[in-house]
């Protein structure tokens, strides 16, 4: 019988036109998600695409997922998930909801501006994949991870002792800061609550006045969620709830001295039991 699941995995360290922006636990985020998800929750390799860096175009990006929803829609799957892990950065909110917020956008590899602003065609905002996602059937089950930052607010003294760096790109220029900065970041969730779509779960790095680490651990760079998040999904053998793995993955990052508190959002985190 046919697999009923797919999987984007998309880890991004390099950034074709910022090379100064560099980070290097992302590849190895988006190989450790693909390992997870066929050892212990039933993905095969066909059911898992990878992209990194040079891989890793919005274009490519966008063009998988469309695939992926469309599928769905049609039936194929009933499970789909998409982690990403890369820097994250703002804009401001275009649609008006709120004067004072910032939309959350992901940077992919082809990350460019235009003028004093991210250029839209290679910028990836939450408002597209909310877009994208609001398309799915009630019957399919989104499950998605972010360890990116919502701001770049929350980078603390001790960060700068240790080998990590925030994953987080101010906005371009100084007129593009000016128009995001003090505004609250919205975020794919409470985007897609505002819609009633509550048949997702979002796993998120960290709070959204909190930047998410990317960290060398145990001698190789991995994205500090994202390491701790496969290190208890693999002890318990996916045996414990999500929120029961949630509770495990702070209590590491606490006790490595790490600031970020992931979240952990969505109906079904309550619905459901274990891990797909």
């Amino acid at each position: 019988m046919a697999s009923k699941r797919r999987a984007l995995c998309v880890g991004i360290n390099q950034f074709k036109n910022y090379p100064s922006a560099a980070l290097q636990g992302c590849v190895n985020d988006a190989k450790d998600m693909a390992a997870l998800h066929k050892e212990l929750l039933g993905f095969t390799n066909a059911d898992i695409t990878v992209l990194t860096d040079a891989q890793a175009t919005k274009a490519n990006i966008m063009k998988l997922l469309s695939a992926m929803v469309a599928d769905a829609k049609a039936g194929k799957f009933n499970y789909l998930v998409f982690s990403l892990s890369s820097h994250g950065t703002q804009v401001p909110d275009k649609n008006g909801d709120e004067p004072d917020r910032a939309d959350e956008a992901f940077c992919p590899y082809d990350l460019a501006q235009k003028g004093n602003v991210w250029d839209p065609k290679y910028i990836i905002l939450d408002d597209e994949l909310h877009d994208l996602f609001v398309q799915l059937p009630p019957n399919v089950l989104l499950e998605v991870y972010l360890d990116t930052c919502h701001s770049g607010t929350g980078l603390k003294s001790i960060d700068m002792l240790l080998d990590r760096k925030p994953r987080f790109l101010p906005p371009p220029s100084l007129e593009a800061f000016l128009d995001v900065d003090g505004r609250r970041s919205r975020g794919l969730y409470e985007s897609m609550l505002e819609k009633g779509i509550v048949h997702h779960i979002l796993w998120a790095g960290c709070r959204s006045d909190q930047t998410s680490a990317d960290a060398k651990i145990g001698g190789s760079w991995h994205g500090a969620f994202t390491y701790y998040y496969c290190k208890e999904m693999r002890k318990c053998k996916n045996k414990l709830s999500r929120l029961e793995v949630l509770k495990k993955v702070v209590a590491d990052l606490q006790a490595g001295h790490y600031s970020q508190i992931p979240q952990l959002e969505g109906e079904a985190t309550v619905r459901r039991s274990k891990i797909a």
